[in-house]
């Protein structure tokens, strides 16, 4: 049998045969099958009870009855056959980066870091073929290798590649979409246990509800990726006011390729990151220091001591800008070394989509807010993205330009902070000027909201009852979604 464990699991484990309930005789079971010759018998993949999941926010977890790590596709129909037989969800987790419970189940857990290999590079083509459960962090370096990379990443590379188009990743770049519109092709396996390949040219309307599936559609196997020649990234960073970049917010997009602003909430101030493409040599100005001791460190410290002294949140804004972003910075360095960065301590995370021409409204609204709400304090920074329009179908971006605006709670010490308040004030504006909410961070909206907010949500809906009629890969996150 396939043998696997748990890095960091302190559970005593208790492995499960997948084909058989626990009650039933495994060799009795296999004598009635046609059994295939000795050279040819398949291993039986084994489910470890006791495993506790828990994602990286310490926000949400939960115990599944069974986790699996299957090595291969085979492994994977195992394991949907048994959930068949016994009636049982199946959620597929990958790094776990979700701040929200879209990866909890209490019945059966699939990761997929064992499918983790780049299956093929076409350089003429300029393609990559991985399996799902590659993490980012290892394409990248893989790529790098054939002279190869991704044209756009998030902030985050600790990310399975499923995963990242599952829900709807996102960097900046109005000349670029969410980070699924990278994906060519895909393979799905459904709930029966079918294996379909999608493209633009092969089950289409499929592979634009897979490309961001929400763990929905069944377990993704494989994707096709189209990369880009590797480039490196000049990075500018430098200070300037809200009111100067929302009065030239066409200028700044037109000005840098990955552009991109943070905003400190309670001030006016504003800091502007630049990201383009160059041929000038590895370099930084930027001081391990500054950057980690006082910026990772004094930064956690204070905003604990805030927890009792509220009112210190603004000073704090006002001085972390004052010690770390009031002056320019530059780097230089290879492109996914300059767009992954430091999420610092764990943290509560909302992020809507709007369209890209209410980014003006709805900031001013946010301030306007706070100023007027003196009890609520607000962490930086609000980070503000842009992204391309795409045809995916539960996009946020779905047939619009669109701005992310994404607000920040910190949780010092992983201590909770109050941010209800602040929650629902910011969803209201987010609703009022059309957002849609990115799928993997905190939000409260239910189906109806989706019904209203995504004119391709009932085709996705036809597509999920078609793949899966059982509801196989539906948890609590998503029956809020989909009932």
């Amino acid at each position: 049998m396939a043998d696997f464990h748990s890095p960091g699991n302190t559970s005593n484990p208790v492995f499960t045969c997948l084909l058989t309930p626990k009650c039933f005789d495994c060799s009795a079971f296999l004598q009635t099958q046609k059994e295939p010759p000795a050279s040819k018998q398949l291993k039986m993949v084994q489910g470890m009870e006791g495993y506790h999941f828990q994602n990286w926010a310490l926000t949400y977890s939960s115990n599944p009855e069974l986790y699996f790590q299957p090595t291969s596709i085979e492994e994977v129909r195992q394991i949907l056959e048994l959930a068949r037989q016994r009636s049982k969800k199946v959620k597929v987790v990958g790094g776990g980066h979700s701040p929200s419970d879209i990866a909890c189940t209490e019945d059966f857990m699939i990761r997929m870091d064992k499918m983790n290999k780049v299956l093929e590079v076409d350089k003429e083509k300029r393609q990559a073929t991985v399996e799902a459960g590659i993490f980012l962090c290892d394409l990248n370096e893989e790529l790098a290798r054939h002279g190869l990379a991704m044209s756009n990443l998030g902030a985050v590379a600790e990310v399975a590649a499923a995963g990242v188009i599952g829900t709807g990743t996102h960097n900046t770049g109005i000349e670029h979409g969410i980070l699924p519109t990278q994906v060519v092709a895909l393979t799905l396996m459904t709930a029966g246990g079918e294996i379909l390949k999608c493209s633009d040219s092969l089950n289409e309307e499929i592979f634009q509800a897979a490309r961001l599936h929400l763990g929905s559609l069944g377990v993704i196997l494989s994707l096709t990726i189209q990369c880009v020649p590797a480039f490196r990234l000049h990075e500018l960073q430098f200070p300037s006011t809200l009111t100067e970049v929302l009065d030239n917010l066409d200028f700044h997009m037109k000005k840098s390729e990955y552009f991109r602003f943070l905003w400190f909430p309670h001030t006016e101030n504003v800091r502007v990151i630049y990201q383009d493409r160059t041929d000038k040599p590895v370099q930084s100005t930027s001081s391990w220091f500054w950057g980690y001791a006082v910026g990772y460190h004094l930064l956690e410290f204070l905003l604990w001591v805030s927890t009792f002294l509220p009112r210190m949140v603004p000073w704090i804004n006002q001085i972390f800008f004052s010690l770390l972003s009031s002056g320019r910075n530059e780097r230089v360095d290879c492109s996914h070394r300059i767009f992954t960065y430091e999420c610092l301590f764990k943290q509560h995370v909302q992020d809507w989509a709007i369209p890209i021409g209410k980014t003006k409204e709805a900031l001013l609204q946010l301030k306007a807010w706070l100023e007027n709400t003196q009890a609520v304090v607000a962490h930086f920074p609000v980070e503000v993205r842009f992204a391309r329009g795409d045809n995916i179908l539960l996009s946020p971006c779905f047939q619009r330009d669109s701005c992310y605006m994404n607000i920040i709670m910190y949780r010092p010490y992983g201590k909770e902070v109050p941010r209800d308040q602040y929650w629902a004030a910011y969803e209201k504006i987010m609703q009022k000027v059309g957002g849609r909410p990115h799928w993997a961070k905190a939000h409260s909206c239910t189906h109806k909201n989706f019904q209203r907010m995504y004119p391709g949500f009932q085709k996705f809906c036809s597509i999920r009852e078609q793949l899966d009629p059982t509801a196989m890969f539906l948890n609590s996150y998503l029956e809020k979604v989909f009932f």
